[in-house]
């Protein structure tokens, strides 16, 4: 058994869709195909939240509508029925979502719309199969990935999960197409894994069913050294170790989703990285080995923000609030990418997203706050003097963070 994974952009036309096609007809083994939303379905999708979210009806049926008439012009392209995604647009139809404004948890929401870009890509993608020859079954994750109620970051119930994909994969045909990021609550609600999910899914698929590899198709020849998009000079790295994923993930590297590793880890199975336009090239791989990166890696996480706080009585900070500081974040959601102390204070890099005002709110409670918006956080593995001085030259920073291989600078965007 093996699983692919094939993100947006290897599928957000149609010539994409027939080169996975390609990549799937040349694979013997019994394959499971994992495919997200495609396209920017997602960020599409997303905006029908807000709109509902708004109370705004005709804005968010306007971008419904763009959504399905770019579903079904792909259709056309691929000369197959779109009558194959009509009863997922009837889940979007069944949610009574005009009725009041906030009349849903927003997170609830967004699951239950957001998923829709995955089940329409993967039922297209299977109709598209089938008819070229590639006899296949589709498999509901909402029904088979089970998972707690929290809405957007949902937990995976790893023993049920295995008991339900186990026995649907016995039952099927030897290619399977999945859903990446979206399983499902005991009681039929539909959740989402967190942003970029995909991966994740692929990997606990791989946990699961015990696969010999994973590879993820993606729009660059492996693992790179840098986001091609920031720096012209890049280096692919042939081979990373588990640690070192995990490392790189959690300080922001796009490459893999950072819960990608812990079940690959787990089961001893290695992670390929391939260029989907080249599928037959080496690409990179994730396993266990002592190999190190010989090369400096450089990773941007967008969209911080940097708040730091100090006792109003002017206590130690680290002994009397740190426990308490981190139950606020934790309660809100916020991903720290980065922490800082002194004597009197604490500062946390976090991605600035819809939970940060009320964190904020619940924090100056008890903490005299400041914070600054519009920051990235950059780190670099693998530094040297002269990077350091290259990379500081010019920024405003807010930051930093030295350690014998790593340097991190919180610097205004």
């Amino acid at each position: 058994m093996k699983i692919y994974k094939f993100g947006g952009a290897s599928v957000r036309d149609a010539s994409g869709v027939r080169n996975l096609l390609k990549i799937v007809a040349s694979e013997s083994d019994n394959l499971v195909v994992v495919v997200s939303a495609m396209g920017k379905t997602t960020n599409a999708l997303e905006r029908v939240v807000n709109a509902i979210w708004q109370g705004d009806a005709p804005a968010a049926d306007a971008e419904l509508q763009t959504i399905v008439a770019f579903h079904r012009s792909l259709a056309d392209e691929l000369s197959i029925s779109w009558d194959c995604v009509s009863d997922i647009l009837s889940l979007y139809d069944s949610l009574p979502l005009f009725d009041t404004a906030h009349s849903f948890d927003y997170d609830l929401l967004y699951d239950q719309v957001v998923s829709l870009g995955e089940l329409m890509s993967t039922r297209l993608i299977s109709t598209f199969l089938y008819r070229s020859g590639v006899v296949n079954t589709w498999l509901d994750m909402p029904h088979l990935l089970r998972t707690d109620a929290l809405f957007r970051e949902a937990r995976v119930d790893m023993n049920t999960s295995a008991r339900l994909i186990g026995e649907a994969v016995s039952r099927a045909e030897r290619v399977c197409i999945a859903q990446g990021f979206i399983g499902g609550t005991a009681d039929g609600l539909r959740t989402t894994l967190g942003r970029e999910g995909s991966d994740y899914t692929a990997a606990i698929l791989g946990n699961l069913l015990e696969a010999t590899s994973v590879t993820i198709w993606k729009d660059v020849p492996g693992i790179l050294n840098a986001d091609p998009r920031l720096m012209e000079q890049t280096s692919k790295i042939d081979c990373l170790s588990y640690i070192e994923a995990v490392e790189l993930a959690y300080s922001g590297a796009q490459i893999i989703h950072p819960k990608t590793i812990r079940p690959l880890e787990n089961k001893h199975i290695p992670l390929y990285v391939k260029p989907f336009a080249e599928h037959n090239a080496p690409g990179s791989v994730i396993c266990a080995t002592d190999k190190k990166v010989d090369v400096p890696v450089y990773i941007w996480r967008k969209n911080q923000i940097l708040i730091t706080l100090r006792a109003k009585d002017f206590s130690f900070v680290l002994e009397e609030s740190l426990s308490h500081i981190f139950d606020i974040i934790h309660a809100h959601r916020l991903k720290v990418s980065l922490i800082q102390s002194s004597a009197i204070t604490i500062s946390v890099c976090v991605d600035n997203t819809r939970y940060v005002a009320d964190a904020i709110r619940a924090l100056q409670q008890d903490y005299i706050l400041t914070y600054n918006e519009g920051l990235s956080l950059l780190t670099i593995r693998g530094t040297t003097p002269e990077i350091l001085e290259h990379e500081s030259r010019g920024r405003t920073i807010l930051l930093r963070q030295l350690t014998r291989r790593t340097a991190r600078f919180v610097v205004k965007e």
